[in-house]
C-alpha cells in the first residue's frame, strides 16, 4: 500500500476532461483531540480529477472502519466512516486567469504533475469523526464510585454515598485516589 499519489496524465490538462482514479491508503491511526482512532483494515479512496480551465478539482470517497475508546465506559466504540473528498489545483502556465479567491483556495499543482492526496483524505475522515465517540447511544458510563462498568454490571458502592458526595462536590469521587508519594 502506496501513498495515495496520483499521476495526472497529460489528456487532463485539456479543458472539459476528468477522469477517475481509486486505490487503498493506510492509515494506522489519525488523532483528533484526545480521541485517537485506528484502521486495522486500509482505507479505499475513489475520486474524480476534473479540469476546470485554469485548475483542477478533485472530488470524491474515502470510506473505511475506524476503532476508538469509548468516554463513557472505556469499551471499543466502532465506527464506519465515509468522508467527501474535496481539493483544487491550479494548473501551471494556464491561459485561464483565476480569481484572487480561486487562488487562494487552490494549491499549485507540482512540477512532477502529481497530487498526494494524503492530506484531502485526512480532512475528509476528521470532518466525519464524532465529537463524543460512544460505544453504544445508550451506553451508561462508569459507576463515579466504585468504578463498574455499568453496561455489563451493577456498582458495589453505596449508592446514597456516592449520591451525596456527588451532589456536594463532583469532585468529592477523587479524595480516596491514592499517589505513589503518599
Amino acid at each position: 500500500m502506496n501513498k495515495p499519489i496520483i499521476t495526472i496524465p497529460d489528456e487532463l490538462f485539456a479543458p472539459a476532461e476528468s477522469l477517475s482514479f481509486s486505490g487503498t491508503f493506510l492509515l494506522p491511526e489519525l488523532t483528533l483531540g484526545a480521541d485517537t482512532y485506528t484502521f486495522e483494515h486500509p482505507l479505499n479512496w475513489n475520486v474524480l480529477v476534473s479540469n476546470t480551465g485554469g485548475s483542477l478539482l478533485v472530488t470524491g470517497i474515502v470510506s473505511g472502519d475506524a476503532v476508538t475508546t469509548c468516554v463513557r465506559c472505556l469499551d471499543p466504540a466502532e465506527y464506519r466512516l465515509e468522508g467527501e473528498v474535496e481539493g483544487d489545483f491550479t494548473i501551471p502556465g494556464s491561459d485561464v486567469e483565476l480569481t484572487e479567491e480561486e487562488q487562494e483556495e487552490c494549491e499549485p499543482l507540482n512540477e512532477d504533475h502529481t497530487i498526494d492526496l494524503t492530506s484531502l483524505l485526512v480532512a475528509a475522515l476528521s470532518l466525519e469523526l464524532p465529537q463524543t465517540p460512544l460505544c453504544d447511544d445508550d451506553c451508561k458510563g462508569l459507576c463515579s464510585g466504585c468504578g463498574a462498568n455499568l453496561n455489563y454490571e451493577e456498582c458495589t458502592c453505596d449508592k446514597s454515598e456516592v449520591e451525596e458526595d456527588f451532589h456536594e462536590n463532583p469532585f468529592a469521587v477523587l479524595k480516596n485516589l491514592k499517589f505513589d508519594d503518599e
